[in-house]
């Protein structure tokens, strides 16, 4: 069972995080953890809390999920939480962001030369961020080799559920989604928003 570390700071946003978490855990493939800089309880501007464990318990290999939310403008300029996601980015199989949490994952460099989407209402402030990244305006996400980025909030339930079709095919995908009730949006190149 491969582990997927969702890296949580505060304020991150609820639906970047649960909607991808829902899609993954249904599989039964990946167990979830949360993680943070240091570890410990991270609360978002809805007072969830959650208790994380520190960054440095991820190891090579495993998969990284980034999720974006009001909190990414502060943390992105924490060189302590970059130099630490950079680290866990480089050495990951698969790094995914949702919304601006690629923002994140733009400013360790990790997609430099890449292609790559984001919230449409922030994106100026997120390609201000990597401006060696090729940014996608019209994606509702994107997949270049074993980074996935997509739009903001729910288009990062289609992206995971776009991970899991790529990792295990179309009915795993289609399955999951008849488990969360859930009209998978698969038209990637497209995002109406």
């Amino acid at each position: 069972m491969k582990r997927v570390h969702v890296v949580l700071y505060d304020n991150f946003e609820a639906l970047d995080v649960f909607g991808p978490v829902e899609a993954l855990g249904i599989t039964d493939e990946y167990k979830i953890h949360f993680v943070s800089l240091d570890g410990g309880i991270i609360e978002n501007d809805q007072s969830i809390k959650i208790v994380t464990e520190p960054m440095k318990s991820i190891q090579n290999n495993e998969i990284l999920l980034i999720p974006g939310g009001f909190g990414s403008r502060k943390i992105i300029n924490d060189e302590r939480f970059i130099n630490a996601l950079t680290e866990a980015a480089v050495n990951a199989e698969y790094v995914l962001c949702v919304c601006t949490g690629s923002a994140l994952a733009a400013k360790t460099g990790i997609l430099d030369g890449k292609n790559a989407t984001s919230n449409k209402s922030a994106f100026d402030w997120v390609i201000n961020q990597g401006p060696k990244v090729k940014w996608n305006r019209e994606a509702r996400w994107v997949v270049d080799k074993n980074i996935y980025t997509s739009a903001g909030v729910s288009a990062g339930m289609d992206m995971a559920v776009g991970f899991i079709r790529d990792r295990f095919g179309e009915e795993k995908a289609l399955t999951v989604c008849r488990e969360m009730e859930y009209h998978w949006n698969d038209d990637w190149e497209h995002d109406t928003f």
